[in-house]
């Protein structure tokens, strides 16, 4: 079956309300055009006006995602990193992402998984075994390894 053929403002409409919901980073907006049966020839000149109107802008989709990742999911920076690479987002608006999640948050919310997940491990017999569930539990999360063992060690 034959998809219809969107105009370029039918397309930057549908695009504008995607992009307003959500901060989106240039990779899902691309991805989006082709589900839209966008021609490509048209691509280039709708991502251009979305940055131009403001309403695709990867640094702020990196800081978006970021917080919200490290607030509600309790990720670390390692995780973070990855899924914005996965994302195709550039290495700049990654590190400035990263730069605004704030340190002594950070470690306290390491520090209060840390306890949570030692606590849920009581009827571990075995130190090691429970350091080992510790650490593999917080590395999972996306913390930096130097971090958690310095949090084992104590």
């Amino acid at each position: 079956m034959y998809k219809k053929q969107l105009t370029k403002e039918q397309a930057l409409q549908k695009l504008r309300h995607y992009c307003g919901y959500q901060e989106r980073c240039h990779a899902e907006v691309k991805t989006k055009l082709y589900e839209l049966g966008v021609r490509k020839v048209d691509h280039d000149e709708i991502l251009a006006t979305l940055i131009e109107q403001d309403y695709l802008n990867e640094e702020r989709c990196a800081i978006a995602f970021a917080g919200c990742k490290f607030r509600m999911k309790q990720w670390g920076r390692v995780k973070i990193k990855y899924e914005l690479k996965q994302k195709q987002v550039g290495e700049y608006s990654i590190k400035k992402a990263l730069k605004q999640i704030d340190e002594s948050t950070y470690k306290q919310t390491l520090h209060n998984l840390y306890e949570e997940k030692w606590d849920s491990l009581k009827n571990e017999k075995n130190r090691f075994t429970k350091q080992a569930k510790t650490r593999d539990y917080l590395l999972q999360k996306g913390y930096e390894s130097e971090m958690i063992m310095a949090l084992l060690n104590d």
